[in-house]
């Protein structure tokens, strides 16, 4: 699965994350609620595990704009430490899927979770991205290339998916860098080895390399060679 942790305590963040990833799963964490809605919106995940008490913005509003302002019914686990009743029937009514008091167990964390993947697959038909021949599933996570298998590391996968969601359209390095690796790098070196190591696996599969760099603007996919 691949699966959204949106989580401020940065040790239960840590936990949930390398916990989910040793299972299989491919993850991706926020530590704020503003964050966690904008990759809730724009890219595709199986499943959310979100926090009541976020900075930003809470659990509740979040929920409540995935599901009536951006109409995305991804499934959702909520953690909380308050155990009231009235306290989850705000959260379901809010729009959340399941509910989980802290302190919790991780295994209880993915079994619930693939419960609720199991409930709601049919519920959503995720699109491939796509530009020209270059083609990502966000479901699998594969790549194909005029035609050829592309295996990239997970950061690249990253950096693909988040140009191909929107094709033609230039991300700044600062917009990357956040949604990569959680906050703006020192330097652009990292960024700009992971996208040598992008570009030199795409031109091996497809002849030429579409990601396009625009000095001081940001970077996107082409189509086609130019």
């Amino acid at each position: 699965m691949r699966i959204l942790i949106i989580e401020d305590d940065a040790t239960i963040a840590a936990n949930l994350y390398d916990f989910l990833e040793a299972q299989g799963h491919h993850v991706d964490a926020a530590g704020d609620g503003i964050t966690g809605l904008h990759l809730a919106v724009t890219q595709a995940f199986d499943a959310i595990v979100l926090d009541v008490g976020l900075p930003g913005m809470s659990g509740l509003t979040l929920v409540r704009k995935l599901r009536d302002e951006a109409h995305v019914d991804t499934p959702v686990l909520m953690l909380t430490a308050r155990d009231t009743l009235d306290d989850k029937l705000e959260g379901f009514a809010r729009g959340a899927d399941d509910y989980l008091v802290k302190p919790f167990s991780l295994k209880e964390v993915e079994a619930r979770l693939t419960a609720m993947y199991k409930r709601g697959s049919g519920r959503v038909t995720t699109r491939l991205l796509q530009a020209g021949t270059l083609v990502l599933d966000p479901k699998t996570m594969t790549v194909r290339f005029a035609g050829n298998e592309v295996k990239l590391p997970p950061k690249c996968l990253r950096i693909l998916e988040l140009l191909l969601r929107e094709p033609g359209r230039v991300i700044s390095r600062d917009e990357i860098e956040r949604l990569v690796w959680g906050e703006v790098q020192e330097t652009s070196d990292t960024l700009r080895s992971h996208l040598h190591t992008l570009r030199r696996a795409l031109t091996a599969a497809g002849g030429y390399d579409p990601v396009e760099t625009l000095h001081g603007v940001g970077y996107r996919v082409r189509t086609a060679d130019a």
